[in-house]
């Protein structure tokens, strides 16, 4: 595999939080206490991780029973075996999106075992961990899935198509609990077709049947991914998960004032620093949601005129006292938002440190507060591998239009343009080269000259120059305009390689889904991409296949 790199700065919509932090300026040093490079504080940071042995023992029993469920390979287990006899973990999770979700799930996978695997050589045994986030209730987020069809001649070949499964439970409810019926098979049929006759098919036929859900179809599906890797796999929505978390929910109640005010506290100190929240804190917010009826109804905090501390959820109000017992009762029925999962992650798994993609590494600036109140420490986010993988198709037009992966940023209409400007005829381009270089050449005699006759002069002539350069882009720019409209070939090559490489001008791992890519070079692909990652180096990559 060739790879070259591109810095997340030159990617369009990277923010100022995630960039700083990339380079861990002392602006974003008080957010985030380790910076990105592992290497120089990996075994310091295992000497901190505190985690009760009684706790260990339960969670690596719940992992044991549910891997197992899902078809887990014996390494996996084995590596659950590890974390029962006291190895640390390397996290990372994501939704469970349908078909696995979009290419970049599966970097989350090898980069989680890619950082256990160098902790482990480090001399520190650590188990890479996948936690499936089964409670989210955004169910349009994760119910579709953006596949690529299979390579061939015709017109639309390769070309991305959206599947959605319209599998669908109650309103809010968390999407672990969607349960597909017979509507799933003609999806996964035509998975299949767009897929062709390759492994990864036969494991979405596998995976995704009536009876499953998009948590353990998810799950069925990366056990076989990963089977050669000994990915661990968690479902938080067990509810003997939710009993061993149960003293961390109490104190989410208990010390709601305190960590909200910490909260508030951190959001004004990220504006102050030029920041913006993930999440917008507000003196009613607490961090959990009540599951009523199948759906996840938000907890918030309300005076009651009592003296006694308050709540609502719904429109129900209720006290500290009611609230502490139903966590106590059913501790099943009550879940994290988004600023207290990776606090409950940390507190049942013995954290190393977690890897994520920009806007989990924007949560953990806010969540630092609240590892601080209630562990005592605040888990390492390190960044997630990042890339684009360029199919010989892909590659072969750019190398023809002479472009460029950031080329392609500028949407279609500016690619179109461009590949149009560089197919005109030979003698046209020479005379456009000729013209630049006629401008070069004069203007800078004239800038000499006026500068020797009076310095204030020189800024007027690289003014017209400019302007001279301007107008004959312009004409070249509306040359290309024109061969444009005459040469349909060049549309369809500009649509076709920003579908593949930044389709709807997103990043290619955001949008397309990963087993389109495993269809057609197979497994060896994990391999191949693993050992291009490198956990010093955070630039974006963009890979060619072969």
């Amino acid at each position: 595999m060739n790879a070259e790199c591109v810095p997340f700065r030159q990617i369009p919509h990277t923010t100022p939080l995630f960039l700083d932090y990339l380079s861990h300026s002392p602006s974003v040093q008080k957010f985030y206490p380790r910076s990105p490079n592992s290497a120089q504080w990996l075994k310091e940071e295992a000497g901190r991780v505190q985690y009760d042995p009684q706790r260990r023992a339960k969670a690596s029993e719940i992992l044991a029973r549910q891997n197992a469920v899902w078809g887990a390979s014996e390494r996996t287990l084995a590596n659950v075996e590890r974390l029962r006899r006291g190895a640390l973990a390397a996290v990372t999770g994501q939704q469970v999106g349908l078909f696995g979700g979009p290419l970049f799930s599966i970097f989350k996978a090898l980069s989680a075992v890619k950082l256990a695997a160098e902790a482990t050589k480090a001399g520190v045994d650590c188990v890479p961990i996948f936690w499936l986030a089964t409670e989210d209730h955004d169910l349009a987020e994760v119910n579709h899935a953006t596949l690529l069809s299979a390579a061939g001649p015709s017109a639309g070949a390769g070309r991305p198509e959206r599947l959605t499964a319209e599998s669908r439970g109650v309103t809010d409810a968390p999407v672990g609990t969607v349960v597909f019926g017979r509507e799933i098979e003609a999806v996964v049929e035509r998975a299949a077709s767009l897929l062709g006759d390759s492994e990864a098919a036969t494991w979405l036929r596998e995976s995704y049947r009536p009876g499953e859900t998009l948590g353990s179809g998810f799950a069925r599906l990366f056990a076989r991914l990963f089977a050669e890797w000994g990915v661990i796999l968690l479902d938080p929505a067990d509810a003997e998960f939710h009993r061993l978390a149960k003293p961390l929910l109490r104190a989410a109640i208990e010390r709601a004032p305190e960590l909200d005010e910490a909260l508030l506290a951190r959001g004004k100190a990220l504006e102050a620093a030029g920041y913006h929240q993930q999440v917008k804190v507000t003196a009613a917010t607490t961090l959990l949601f009540e599951v009523r009826e199948g759906a996840r109804i938000a907890v918030r905090r309300k005076a009651n005129g009592t003296g006694e501390a308050g709540f609502q959820a719904g429109h129900e109000r209720i006290t500290e006292r009611q609230l502490l017992e139903r966590v106590e009762q059913a501790p099943e029925n009550f879940n994290p938002n988004v600023l207290f999962r990776p606090v409950v992650q940390d507190y049942l798994l013995p954290t190393l440190a977690y890897t994520g993609g920009a806007a989990e590494i924007a949560y953990f600036a806010q969540v630092g507060v609240v590892y601080e109140k209630l562990l005592g420490r605040v888990t390492p986010a390190l960044p997630r591998f990042s890339a684009t993988l360029v199919e010989p198709k892909a590659e072969r037009i750019l190398t023809r239009y002479g472009l460029t992966f950031p080329d392609l940023f500028h949407g279609p209409e500016k690619v179109r343009e461009k590949m149009a400007a560089r197919s005109l005829p030979p003698e046209l381009q020479n005379v456009f080269s000729e013209a630049h270089a006629s401008v070069e050449k004069a203007m800078t005699r004239v800038r000499d000259s006026v500068g020797r006759l009076d310095s204030t002069l020189v800024a007027a002539a690289d003014h017209a120059r400019m302007r001279m350069w301007y107008q004959i882009n312009r004409l070249h720019g509306r040359a290309g305009r024109a061969e444009l409209l005459r040469n349909e070939v060049i549309a369809r090559h500009a649509d076709a390689v920003c579908d593949a490489l930044f389709p709807h001008k997103a990043l290619q791992e955001r949008e397309i889904a990963g087993v389109s890519f495993l269809a057609r070079y197979g497994t060896s692909l994990l391999a191949n991409l693993y050992d291009a990652m490198h956990t010093d180096c955070h630039d974006h990559q963009v890979i060619a296949l072969k």
